[in-house]
């Protein structure tokens, strides 16, 4: 499993946890939540472009790393 594969389903495993919690979290995460979710899908849309970890772009995965630190914020609020 390459890198970019390997991040999409951790990503995709947190953003699950998390899309289940989050209706009882605060306004607050429901609006962090809602900024990450256009991140998320320009996150997946630019890793489908790309089929390998080598062809992979720095924008591609410093979005990955935003998008993982991220989640790990409001996991830590919830």
């Amino acid at each position: 499993m390459s890198h970019i594969d390997s991040l999409i389903e951790e990503l995709k495993q947190a953003r699950d946890e998390l899309r289940l919690q989050i209706h009882l979290g605060s306004k607050e995460l429901q609006d962090e939540w809602a900024r990450l979710e256009p991140k998320w899908n320009e996150f997946l849309k630019e890793a489908d472009l790309e089929e390998s970890a080598e062809r992979l772009g720095a924008a591609t995965r410093t979005l990955g790393e935003e998008l993982k630190q991220a989640y790990d914020r409001v996991r830590s609020a919830l």
